[in-house]
């Protein structure tokens, strides 16, 4: 025009038809106004993964005294602890195999293998007749369930850039909900033939398996979950060999290009504002792993010993109320603490916060009656949304530290170390509390304050580490 020589970008996107994942590229450049059919997808399959974990906290310490294997009541929490952790220590060993998985084969396969993971071994879990089966059926769940990490990098490719933490935020608050939620429902349905002897015998199936019937709910929500799991997009780029030379470089899901062989460990390892973000991450999951465990077992435990003395319906109110009180500040309030402040301020801020509330726990107990459940459901919330909040902000700045190619084993590697340090969260958790529980006429720290001591020192560790030198915050 004009004698103008119009240029073409030496570098163009260029999509394939039979590529999945530039099918979703393409939806993504048409796609207008906020993602809301993607954002509760991922938000339910999450869910579905993360109510297992925890749901049994509530009714473990009845379970593991059904089982006849400990000598006291105060061992009683000692062998929760290994019930506890065995989920995190199979996810630990596989985690990275399943992020390789997800980065040759597709996002899909292992979400779905996930999901139905769950259903199978959640629900034997639910009819364990022994110690040994609760054992194996929880290590097993966590052995073949390694959807957490490709749902992360799922996550940054289904959205555009601008809705990203959108993306990212909805797992983490999913997760923390399915925390909060699954132990509710532990502690409602657990022993049902003794809170509805009109409605469930002890003659009966959920009689004579009395932690069952939770289970068997949360499995057939998983059921569901996997049924729809199939109708999911893949996000991973297919392209055939011979295509053309260009084609061995795709564009990820911010446009940027890769070679693909260049998907190593060793760059992985290499790149500190992963590595970083990642060791963060692992201490504050042990952290609420531990406090978790901690919180359901200290509920329940005699007032003799420094507990509250709550049934597992007690526990299953307070968390419901704790799940309801975190939806609302995700969904309203979260998303306008990080546009003021950014994810990782308002993570530094939630970890700071986070110790002083710790530290009144054991005063909490001494309270009772309306006093006592307020300030308790109160103190749930508020400890929750905190927790959250600090997970949000290293799940964002993780998922930013790589490009698409190495999403799959980088969250592969998360997980393996999360899960290591979740496995030590619950195995000393108990430990942990069924000693200082023996410890009640201690000069230092007596009773339950040291366990409380205890979560603090691992907190206070979490937050010295999200500043320079330590944490690499240039992608915010």
């Amino acid at each position: 025009m004009g004698g103008i020589e119009i240029k073409k970008p030496l570098l163009s996107k260029v999509y394939h038809e039979s590529c999945p994942g530039c099918n979703v590229d393409q939806y993504k450049e048409l796609q207008t106004g906020l993602p809301i059919k993607e954002v509760f997808c991922i938000w339910v399959v999450v869910l579905c993964v993360s109510l297992p974990i925890s749901s049994l906290f509530p009714f473990l310490y009845f379970m593991i005294r059904d089982f006849n294997i400990a000598e006291t009541e105060e061992d009683i929490s000692y062998y929760a602890g290994f019930v506890g952790c065995a989920y995190m220590i199979g996810r630990a060993l596989t985690s990275v195999f399943w992020g390789v998985v997800a980065d040759r084969y597709g996002r899909k396969p292992v979400i779905v293998l996930g999901t139905s993971t769950v259903v199978i071994f959640n629900t034997l879990f639910g009819f364990s007749v022994n110690y040994g089966m609760a054992i194996i059926t929880r290590f097993l769940l966590g052995f073949l369930n390694g959807l957490l990490g490709p749902i992360m990098a799922y996550a940054c490719e289904l959205f555009r850039e601008e809705h990203q933490a959108l993306g990212l935020s909805s797992i983490s608050t999913a997760w923390g909900i399915g925390l909060i939620i699954g132990p509710s429902l532990g502690g409602f349905l657990a022993q049902p033939a003794e809170k509805f002897p009109s409605l469930v015998s002890s003659d009966s199936l959920f009689g004579r398996f009395p932690y069952s019937l939770p289970c068997l709910c949360i499995s057939m929500f998983a059921l569901v979950v996997t049924i729809g799991a199939i109708w999911l997009p893949e996000t991973l780029h297919f392209h055939k060999k011979d295509e053309s030379e260009a084609a061995s470089y795709v564009p990820d899901a911010e446009g940027k290009t890769y070679e693909k062989n260049d998907s190593t460990f060793i760059s992985l390892l290499k790149n500190w504002p992963l590595m970083s973000s990642i060791i963060i991450y692992c201490v504050f999951s042990l952290h609420d792993m531990a406090y978790a465990e901690i919180f359901s077992l200290w509920a329940e435990s005699p007032k003799s010993l420094g507990g509250l003395n709550y049934s597992t319906e007690d526990v299953g109110t307070i968390l419901s109320i704790t799940g309801a009180g975190l939806l609302l500040f995700q969904t309203a309030l979260y998303p306008i603490a990080e546009r003021i402040f950014g994810p990782i301020m308002v993570a530094r801020i939630s970890g700071i916060l986070s110790i002083p509330l710790l530290a009144s726990y054991p005063y909490i107990a001494m309270l009772s009656g309306f006093t006592l459940s307020l300030t308790l459901n109160c103190a749930s919330i508020v400890k929750n949304v905190l927790s959250v909040s600090i997970i949000t902000g290293t799940i964002m700045l993780q998922n930013k530290a790589v490009d698409q190619h190495q999403r799959g084993a980088a969250n592969g590697i998360t997980m393996t170390l999360q899960s290591s340090f979740k496995a030590i969260g619950p195995a000393c958790g108990g430990a942990l509390l069924s000693w200082s529980q023996q410890r009640d006429n201690a000069a230092f720290l007596p009773g339950d304050q040291m366990i409380f001591f205890i979560l603090n020192v691992i907190e206070g560790i979490g937050v010295l580490l999200m500043f320079k030198p330590f944490l690499n915050t240039n992608h915010y």
